[in-house]
């Protein structure tokens, strides 16, 4: 987990501010007396690049009335396809970029950041926008970071240490989702793909699972993410794959009454980390 640290901050508010990331929108949720009082999300409709993403959090926290005032912490979640996952035991911190190269293209200047799965013995490598990183660091002193594959693997993994039979987790962006397949608690499986119809998605869960040798009339599929039950990626896998469901963030997670308007497996990545 990145961190970033300045002597500016003032730390006389208990809320706490999380922002989710990514190339085609943002959410963020803030969280006071143990209990998330605002989600809000803005989709952006098509993907733009980091520096059109960083004008648009500057706005976003010029006008939100809800980003105004202290925050006592703050963490950036990035969510993109620029990460890999490295078993702790051949992981080595000066070698970030040879994990990264054969997956993504890397720039000499590409600062590349990493998270220690610390229960589960992985590492994630990834490269964070490191004009937003500044952008949060000139503003707010002191925040972290790190990756939307961090949150997913340790809350799923954990979630399903005891269960011997292959869980299927696809977690839905706009453009893009992650399939993640653990066994015993143990991660089977982590990869991005990037999707334009609904025959793309469920080719990329079918072949994934088929070469894994998991039967779609036994494993359970659990959707988290951009997604409802009337979405058509939830109508074309229902009809190739016996069990379906929705995950939801942890029951710790306490939700203000008058947040309403969403559903608990949409912002997973979002409020699994508290």
């Amino acid at each position: 987990m990145g961190q970033t640290t300045n002597n500016n901050i003032e730390n006389n508010t208990l809320k706490i501010l999380s922002i989710q990331i990514s190339l085609n929108g943002l959410s963020f949720c803030v969280k006071e007396n143990n209990q998330v009082i605002v989600i809000k999300q803005d989709n952006f409709g098509i993907s733009l690049n980091p520096e059109q993403v960083l004008n648009k959090i500057k706005y976003t926290f010029q006008h939100d009335e809800t980003l105004k005032g202290d925050f006592s912490s703050i963490e950036v979640i990035y969510q993109n396809d620029l990460y890999t996952i490295v078993p702790k035991s051949l992981f080595n911190e000066n070698s970030v970029k040879e994990y990264l190269k054969y997956n993504i293209k890397i720039l000499e200047n590409d600062f590349v950041a990493y998270d220690e799965i610390h229960q589960h013995d992985i590492v994630s490598v990834y490269i964070p926008y490191a004009n937003i990183n500044n952008f949060f660091f000139e503003n707010f002193g002191s925040f972290t970071y790190k990756h939307s594959s961090t949150i997913l693997i340790n809350n799923l993994a954990t979630r399903e240490k005891n269960n011997n039979t292959p869980i299927v987790f696809a977690n839905i962006n706009q453009k893009y989702f992650d399939l993640i397949i653990i066994k015993k608690g143990k991660l089977v499986l982590l990869n991005t793909y990037k999707y334009e119809t609904k025959e793309d998605f469920l080719y990329y869960v079918m072949f994934a699972t088929e070469q894994l040798k998991l039967n779609p009339e036994k494993f359970t599929l659990k959707f988290i993410g951009d997604l409802t039950k009337d979405s058509d990626l939830y109508t074309i896998a229902y009809k190739y794959i016996r069990n379906i469901e929705f995950e939801k963030a942890s029951d710790s997670v306490h939700i203000s009454p008058n947040l309403s308007n969403f559903e608990p497996h949409q912002h997973f990545v979002l409020l699994s980390h508290f």
